[in-house]
């Protein structure tokens, strides 16, 4: 049974459909991408997932169970953190004032204390510099630092959305080294991605979405599984390679 369920998951702003029945299953322990250009819906399919905008139709199943129109916070509780586009941190706020953001529900004081040594040991970088403001770190560290407060909530799920976007390509490699090392601990990974190449390098599955539809899904291992999921990335029609999207 999949742990996280996209059930015929549809979103609307308005009249306009953001997200057209969509169906992703993500298995325990797995690391899906959702990868495909601006405006194909992805940020959309995961502000519904973790209950940040309400889904018009179908269903959304996390470990059994409906969790649709259910709060974001109660949502977090049961065991499904986000990490936002653009990180979401609060520039004015310590390093240690963001991250215990991410413990506010919580109530297990003595095992909050112990996760917040972990964290150090996994962004080391933190270990001096908790009363540094966010604002004054670097885009990387800032990226870090939205991933280890949403690890603060003790998620069974992370979702990251662009967890790439705007850095150097020497921090999306210490970001993908840190979602590697989670995935390796047995984390369940849903990330959104612009780049198809990066998703194939990490992600045991990667589903396509254009115009707010799954157009192909696959692992990206063989030859002609890269060639789908490029043509559908890319809106070509394999039957007569002619662009389509948008027509």
């Amino acid at each position: 049974m999949a742990l996280l369920s996209l059930v015929d998951l549809a979103v609307y702003y308005g009249r306009l459909a953001a997200v057209r029945g969509i169906n992703i299953e993500i298995g325990e322990g797995q690391a899906v991408s959702i990868v495909g250009p601006n405006g194909a819906g992805k940020s959309s399919t995961m502000l519904a997932t973790a209950g940040s905008i309400v889904a018009r139709m179908g269903d959304i199943r996390f470990d059994g169970r409906s969790i649709l129109g259910r709060e974001p916070e109660a949502i977090c509780r049961m065991g499904i953190a986000m990490v936002p586009e653009g990180r979401g941190i609060f520039s004015a706020l310590t390093i240690r004032e963001n991250l215990l953001l991410g413990t506010f529900w919580r109530k297990d004081k003595r095992a909050v204390k112990s996760d917040f040594e972990e964290i150090v040991v996994r962004f080391p970088f933190m270990a001096e510099r908790m009363q540094t403001h966010a604002g004054k770190l670097s885009g990387g560290e800032q990226q870090q630092l939205a991933i280890a407060r949403a690890l603060l909530c003790r998620p069974r799920v992370l979702l990251l959305d662009e967890p790439s976007l705007g850095l150097a390509p020497l921090m999306v490699a210490k970001v993908y080294e840190i979602l590697a090392k989670l995935k390796g601990d047995g984390m369940t990974l849903l990330i959104v991605e612009q780049s198809l190449t990066r998703a194939r390098a990490f992600a045991d599955r990667i589903c396509v979405m254009r115009d707010g539809v799954v157009q192909a899904e696959g692992s990206g291992r063989d030859q002609a599984d890269v060639t789908r999921l490029e043509d559908a990335y890319f809106g070509f029609d394999e039957t007569i390679g002619k662009a389509t999207a948008g027509n």
